[in-house]
């Protein structure tokens, strides 16, 4: 019976033993967990840290023609001594995230500005037009970063704006106005999209009308009244996978018309008659005045008798010989008068006496 007493006991003494073991072994696995669940919690504090710069605030596209820029907010940091710089990134649909730089012909990675301009500058950079492009940004310092900012995704052909053609040539001609101008932006595959295009027009304090639409960049406004002034606006329409964007009306612009052919043709017709009926009214006018004072008129252009030199100078001083020099003078063949008038001067006592031969 003592042996089996002492083997007991020795059992017992093991089983106390391995007890103790595993109770200092269970210890220290907890404290290893406890340590590393500290050490998890310490790692996420650290990248919360390097995670804490504010994120840009208001983040817009902004779509105007063939512009394409991105603009936001800056981050202002109190104790910053060196400048926030900005990331971009985008992706087409279902691919992964890329740094905008070169490879588009822009670079919007580490910049100091608020503005990502990635308007193509060539047709091989810059989005595609009809390709669905997201964009993300986000604020670095150093090892610092914000978190991301993700914009929605947007298509150039779909959610771009488009602006009145450029441009625009108006030569007015005979009754009509010739309209040219060029597109809001080029389009590099026009088989994907187009312009179509309207002009509205109306005469001055008129109705307007509409001419359109069209796809030509020249467009002939016929059948216009001469000499009056018409007011016009163009419209671009763009067309692409069977959806219209109206563009906006180009400013208002009024011009003369000028005079056809066939209303040149009238306006000499009527001056000639107009001419003619008032020279016949002048000449008629004319005539009857000399007809009704005929005798005022021959009076007024009728010539004076004159007296001869030689007899005005005679009466001036009738002591000068002028008859004795006339009588002289004269030949045989010019002493021949139908009659003779003898003239004398009352001062001298002589009567007058005519005789006639």
């Amino acid at each position: 019976m003592r042996p089996t007493r002492l083997w007991s006991l020795l059992l017992l003494l093991l089983l106390l033993l391995g007890a103790c073991a595993a109770a200092e072994v269970l210890g220290s696995a907890q404290q290893t967990l406890v340590t590393y669940q500290e050490w998890c919690k310490d790692s996420a504090a650290i990248h919360d840290s390097l995670s804490q710069l504010p994120t840009p605030q208001h983040p817009r596209i902004h779509l105007y023609n063939e512009e394409q820029v991105l603009n936001w907010e800056p981050v202002t940091l109190s104790n910053g001594t060196r400048p926030v710089v900005y990331r971009v990134q985008f992706k087409y649909s279902g691919d992964e995230w890329l740094t905008m730089d070169t490879s588009i012909g822009v670079n919007c990675t580490q910049i100091t500005a608020t503005e990502c301009d990635f308007t193509a500058v060539s047709p091989s950079a810059g989005f595609p037009m009809d390709f669905n492009v997201t964009l993300r940004l986000r604020a670095e310092l150093g090892a610092l970063h914000s978190a991301w900012v993700t914009m929605p995704w947007f298509q150039h052909y779909r959610n771009v704006t488009v602006g009145p053609p450029k441009n625009i040539e108006v030569t007015p001609g005979e009754g009509s106005l010739v309209v040219r101008f060029s597109p809001p932006f080029d389009i590099p595959d026009t088989s994907t999209a187009c312009f179509w295009y309207y002009v509205y027009y109306w005469e001055e304090a008129g109705v307007q009308k509409v001419k359109g639409p069209f796809r030509s960049n020249s467009i002939s406004l016929d059948n216009l009244k001469p000499f009056r002034v018409y007011c016009l606006q163009v419209q671009a329409q763009l067309l692409w996978n069977k959806s219209n964007v109206n563009g906006h009306l180009s400013n208002t612009s009024c011009y003369k018309i000028m005079a056809d052919a066939s209303t040149k043709l009238q306006q000499v017709i009527l001056i000639s008659v107009g001419t003619f009926s008032l020279m016949s009214v002048l000449a008629g006018a004319c005539f009857f005045l000399v007809l009704k004072y005929r005798g005022l008129i021959k009076y007024w252009f009728h010539t004076p008798p004159s007296i001869p030199l030689q007899i005005e100078e005679y009466l001036k001083d009738p002591a000068q010989p002028i008859l004795d020099a006339l009588d002289n003078d004269s030949s045989p063949k010019d002493d021949v008068w139908d009659s003779v008038s003898i003239i004398s001067f009352p001062e001298k006592g002589q009567e007058d006496v005519l005789q006639t031969h």
